[in-house]
């Protein structure tokens, strides 16, 4: 079992993650941002690496052979599965020099679950005009899911001896008004969503979902999610073939 960081001395931590089409400024990874974000939220020192993956340099290909961003050096040590990554920083970056991030509440994490699936039936449909139809629908299904969990109130924004009673919850983020791991995972994707989904099936989030929008307006006011985002030009490429070939 890893130990966690010495309180006296900082990690040396630098990540890679997948570079733009320019091969150096950040590139559309929502598995690359959830890292980025994970290690802004905490708190600690880290550089960060693009990796521009139409040329991976030759150091890169010997520190990480067959490896595609994001991969994490730690102290030397290298990391290269994402969801195993997560866990480790967790544990190591643990209070009281930094904060716990994982969330309260295990439907945090689950709501969000099959969106990102749902969105890439969608926008990369080849069979039919009538078949894009039932894919957005489950999309849109997904968001409803959504957006009844961000406005329902979680159990400890319920105060039992009040006569008051919330209808509505008005939290910031999923787990509360603080970001979790469980938005590093979702707002990424949601922001790929609400890009590509724009500028190829011409797919808006609907204003009604009240919850959803007030999620990412929240999510947009803070650093950690707005500085780590892809460049919208970056996500638009990336979905460029897979999108023209919708029917």
């Amino acid at each position: 079992m890893a130990l966690r960081q010495n309180s006296d001395k900082e990690p040396n931590i630098e990540l890679f993650i997948k570079a733009g089409h320019d091969g150096e400024n950040v590139g559309n990874c929502p598995f690359c941002q959830r890292l980025f974000m994970v290690l802004w939220l905490k708190g600690v020192k880290f550089t960060v690496t693009t990796v521009d993956m139409r040329k991976k340099p030759a150091e890169l290909k010997d520190l990480a052979p067959g490896t595609n961003p994001p991969f994490l050096l730690y102290n030397g040590a290298l990391k290269t599965d994402f969801i195993k990554i997560e866990e480790f920083l967790e544990q190591m970056l643990a209070p009281p020099r930094y904060p716990h991030l994982s969330p309260v509440n295990k439907e945090s994490f689950d709501v969000g679950a099959d969106i990102f699936a749902k969105f890439s039936a969608f926008i990369k449909n080849t069979i039919s005009f009538s078949d894009s139809l039932v894919q957005e629908r489950n999309l849109l299904r997904e968001f409803k899911r959504l957006d009844n969990f961000l406005n329902s109130p979680l159990p400890e924004e319920i105060d039992h001896n009040s006569a008051e009673t919330i209808a509505v919850s008005k939290r910031q983020f999923l787990d509360g008004d603080r970001l979790t791991l469980a938005d590093c995972n979702l707002l990424p994707k949601l922001h790929v969503i609400r890009v590509a989904a724009k500028k190829y099936c011409d797919f808006d989030i609907p204003t009604q979902f009240t919850g959803v929008w007030r999620y990412l307006q929240n999510a947009y006011d803070r650093e950690e999610f707005k500085q780590t985002c892809p460049a919208d030009i970056e996500i638009e490429k990336a979905y460029f073939s897979a999108a023209n070939k919708r029917k």
